[in-house]
């Protein structure tokens, strides 16, 4: 017993070596333009999230006016990054909309979770034959839950922004 304690101790110190010194480091144009990114996940890029869509910005594969989700303001600040010229947001992939986030219409929600697994974030809550609901503070509005909805339930609300919202932020800061 002591023998397999002292081995699990040595693997342990081992890959915690290699995880320390052997780390490849990240791309900083990659995390740079992944910060600039809506974060949304939601794949109108033709990419399965930011980061890829980052990444394949910093390789030159993709243009960086394929974003719906960050509309022109991320596009100049993509070509102000970059030091290229801005252009206008390809139409192909999308149009911008105001931020809104998935609501559940309780009484018509049956449970069939089919909503949970295309949710790129986590955000839907909600057990097999019962009632699901929205972290609104989660989701980013990428209507990825719409489609598989077999009951129409899923709507999308606008995010409002309001003095009831600052007065519980002040509190809680």
């Amino acid at each position: 017993m002591l023998l397999l304690c002292a081995l699990f101790a040595l693997l342990g110190l081992v890959l915690g070596y290699a995880a320390f010194h052997l780390k490849v480091p990240s791309d900083p144009l990659v995390e740079q333009i992944d910060a600039l990114l809506p974060q949304t996940q939601c794949g109108q890029c033709s990419y399965p999230g930011c980061r890829p869509y980052a990444e394949a910005i910093a390789q030159g594969t993709a243009d960086i006016n394929q974003c719906p989700p960050g509309g022109s303001d991320t596009v100049q600040a993509l070509a102000t990054l970059l030091g290229i010229s801005s252009k206008p947001l390809n139409t192909d992939f999308g149009r911008p909309k105001a931020p809104a986030v998935a609501f559940i219409i309780e009484q018509d929600c049956i449970g069939c979770v089919k909503c949970i697994p295309p949710c790129p974030v986590d955000a839907i809550l909600g057990a097999s034959k019962q009632m699901h609901t929205v972290i609104s503070q989660e989701c980013t509005g990428c209507e990825l839950c719409i489609a598989p909805c077999p009951v129409n339930c899923i709507i999308m609300r606008p995010v409002q922004t309001g003095p009831s919202q600052w007065q519980w932020s002040a509190q809680h800061d």
